[in-house]
């Protein structure tokens, strides 16, 4: 394609020769001759001078007086440079599908199972008595639909996810490689001779439409009722969700975040990466919780930040982690402040 063309699918303005041909994309300080980049961080606008990119996607606000002459690239002025790549990506790029199109010989079908049309099974596949499955799914090499499941139309599993029995999914949901939906959660009674009774986990996971999955996350089924995902909601990899957890609808949340017992979480919320979260509490919608912090107890203003180990709204947390950097000094100078004071007293204490 060429930056004209490129221009004309993002409905962008060509700064430069529009006539330059684009072969590929990449990263603004990796790319070379026939690449598109972008520009969408500040930080990274050192690099405008030093890529060797043939085209750079730009803010509409990007100032290009100094970008001129016959050094610097074309450039392709679009609102937002980011999802302007992507798109760009998408067309350049080759895609591959990895799902299967109809039943693999190699797959365990039981005969009670109910498969919609167009449903793809892919080798080794494992699909249970009494399991339901809605039109267009796809489920790669290795997956287990346990008993009286049920999947619904248009989802993308990926190799190796496994969905225990009687759970629920919804329309349009994706799930990649290791999941595990509807495993036990983690109920544990102490005896009195110090040995544990296994609590039985007799409820289900609900996982509902336009949710997204990531890998070798664990969603543990509920003790009695439902462990519920909510529509649309967004999780990265490596998320564990304990039993009877509430997911509400668009939430997303980063990688290695945990989530203890019967709390709920109010919808577009953004929890980042290593956020842990006790047991039977309340999150406010749209509350936004920082990377690694602890949340021990309900947050129950909606569309606050919070940060920090017990999590605090993030102005307060960011005071509190200010004086801790001063600490070393502040107790110096506690310190020096305590001589003084007892040289003042030795001093009054001869004179009196």
């Amino acid at each position: 394609m060429t930056v004209h063309e490129i221009a004309g699918m993002l409905q962008g303005e060509v700064v430069g020769d529009g006539n330059v041909e684009i072969c590929r994309v990449a990263k603004i300080e990796e790319a070379g001759e026939g690449d598109l980049t972008f520009l969408a961080n500040p930080k990274y606008e050192k690099y405008l001078r030093q890529t060797k990119a043939s085209a750079v996607l730009v803010s509409r606000e990007l100032d290009l007086q100094s970008y001129r002459g016959d050094d610097v690239p074309s450039f392709i002025r679009v609102r937002d440079p980011y999802v302007g790549f992507l798109l760009t990506l998408k067309k350049l790029t080759p895609t591959i599908d990895p799902f299967p199109t109809g039943i693999h010989p190699s797959a365990i079908v039981s005969p009670s199972a109910r498969l919609g049309a167009n449903v793809g099974i892919g080798p080794l596949v494992s699909i249970g008595d009494g399991v339901e499955i809605g039109e267009n799914t796809k489920i790669a090499a290795g997956c287990v639909i346990a008993r009286d499941a049920r999947i619904g139309g248009d989802c993308l599993f990926y190799p190796n996810v496994t969905i225990y029995h009687q759970c629920r999914v919804g329309d349009r949901v994706i799930v990649h490689s290791g999941t595990v939906i509807g495993s036990d959660g983690f109920g544990q009674a102490p005896q009195p001779d110090g040995t544990y009774e296994k609590i039985p986990q007799l409820g289900i996971v609900v996982v509902e439409d336009d949710v997204e999955i990531g890998a070798n996350c664990t969603i543990d089924r509920a003790t009695l009722g439902e462990t519920l995902i909510r529509r649309g909601v967004k999780l990265d990899n490596l998320i564990h969700i304990a039993h009877n957890v509430v997911v509400g609808e668009n939430t997303v949340m980063a990688a290695q975040v945990g989530v203890s017992g019967s709390t709920k979480i109010g919808k577009n919320s953004i929890i980042a990466g290593q956020v842990g979260i006790v047991g039977h509490i309340e999150i406010a919608e749209r509350s936004v919780i920082l990377a690694q912090s602890g949340v021990s107890k309900s947050l129950t203003k909606p569309g606050k930040t919070y940060f920090g180990y017990p999590a605090k709204e993030q102005r307060k947390a960011q005071r509190i982690e200010v004086a801790l950097r001063r600490l070393p000094e502040m107790m110096q100078e506690l310190e020096d402040l305590k001589k003084r004071v007892e040289t003042l007293i030795r001093e009054l204490q001869k004179k009196a």
